[in-house]
């Protein structure tokens, strides 16, 4: 049995047991992480120069805080112009290592697994963040500090309609490339990261590889499939060779092209067969970030949306996946993985609305020691919670005393004493 078919049967084997599957230990390589609850790399736009903030050890520490088994922190650039905006993440310096590594130490302390998702943003570099809508850096944004620059790509075609136009990426740019994810790499491993993904989704560099709609090369990184995903499959080999062999690399595809795009789940399969040949040991499957003229459909956001490619993945090539995807319920969550859909829950805005999501499921699932999740110190009081509860059931006929001869009877249907008789 290869590493990989090893991975994915600790990843099934408890489905047996009297502990919700959710909440049972996987085994990636040489790391246990304590549950299937996964949260998902999401760009917070609050770097400094690459590093992170304050921002970043407060948001990524909540959810482990919160009972999550990994806790990804967000898509970090390998190098500098492989950023979206002037604020996004990267770890393209040594100056970086000990940044995250405060955060990582942390996170692990708390029980979670840190992990870190290497990325490059292609064509989509050069402007500002979500909350500016995306817009381009211009002349102006320059006089403030925010200086434009031009992304790269592999063929010279904008990310949308009038957009700015990338540098084609030559040979030499290829390959200078994939030593920066090499390095980024090794510097994740100083950084206290026990998880590294490659993020090969949502219209960043991979993925403009992957498209037809993007990538219209006519060398050995263009045309066919195998052409295509040639890029993707040299990162992997570089980042893999530079990952301890004992310790577990995901990467994240788009499943599909988003609205109009070309690529596909039979493209996608074909990516993952390789991918898993290269030593990758979860593919975390999401969709879109290409968009073009073609017959594919807009994919409706419903609970689950993209939990069938996860498992037509797991199914087809024997690796173990990622769900993600409007995923909300717990029992939703215990179903998929369960029946055979994937093997971890990604979770993403559901834990910004709840970082604690992951100890109120344990209880909603049945899970013995719910409060195993959380750290002693918040464990004590909530315990102390739960014995108050048992001691004064609902019901239970009750006073509050307001002084050593003065007690109000406690009114269950209002849940407050009753007015004190004042002489």
């Amino acid at each position: 049995m290869s590493t990989n078919d090893a991975n994915v049967a600790q990843a099934t084997s408890a489905a047996d047991s009297k502990t919700p599957l959710l909440f049972t230990p996987i085994k990636l390589r040489s790391v246990v992480v304590r549950n299937r609850i996964m949260a998902a790399p999401m760009c917070q736009y609050v770097s400094h120069d690459g590093g992170p903030t304050e921002w970043q050890l407060v948001n990524f520490g909540r959810f482990a805080m919160g009972g999550a088994g990994i806790v990804f922190g967000e898509e970090t650039a390998v190098e500098a112009p492989g950023r979206k905006t002037h604020h996004c993440a990267g770890l393209y310096n040594d100056a970086h290592v000990t940044q995250y590594r405060r955060i990582n130490d942390f996170i692990r302390s708390l029980g979670a697994t840190p992990a870190i998702q290497l990325g490059h943003c292609g064509r989509r570099a050069s402007a500002h963040g979500p909350l500016q809508d995306r817009a381009p850096l211009t002349e102006a944004d320059a006089k403030v500090g925010l200086i434009p620059w031009q992304g790269i790509a592999p063929s010279p075609i904008p990310a949308s309609p009038g957009g700015a136009l990338p540098r084609e990426m030559d040979h030499d740019d290829i390959r200078k490339n994939i030593q920066l994810w090499r390095e980024a790499a090794k510097r994740s491993l100083d950084a206290g990261y026990d998880i590294c993904e490659i993020h090969g989704a949502h219209g960043y560099l991979i993925h403009q590889f992957l498209s037809p709609v993007s990538n219209r090369r006519t060398d050995g990184y263009g045309g066919s499939l195998e052409g295509r995903m040639r890029f993707a499959l040299e990162i992997t080999e570089a980042v893999r060779a530079a990952w301890p062999a004992d310790m577990p690399l995901f990467f994240r595809i788009s499943s599909i092209d988003g609205t109009g795009g070309e690529w596909g789940m039979d493209d996608s399969l074909a990516l993952s067969r390789e991918l898993k040949a290269r030593g990758v040991d979860v593919v975390d499957c999401s969709s879109g970030g290409i968009t073009g003229d073609g017959k594919l459909a807009p994919l409706p956001r419903v609970p689950g949306f993209q939990a069938g490619y996860a498992r037509e993945i797991k199914e087809e090539v024997g690796v173990a996946t990622a769900a993600v995807g409007m995923i909300t319920e717990p029992s939703h969550a215990e179903a998929l993985l369960r029946d055979g859909h994937a093997d971890i829950i990604a979770m993403a805005r559901e834990l910004m609305d709840n970082p604690n999501w992951p100890l109120q499921a344990a209880r909603a699932l049945g899970v013995k020691e719910p409060l195993d999740l959380v750290h002693a110190r918040e464990a004590q009081r909530l315990r102390l919670r739960e014995q108050h509860r048992k001691d004064y059931p609902p019901g239970m006929a009750i006073e509050i005393p307001f002084g050593p001869n003065d007690v109000v009877p406690y009114s269950w249907e209002d849940l407050s004493p009753g007015k004190r008789a004042r002489h």
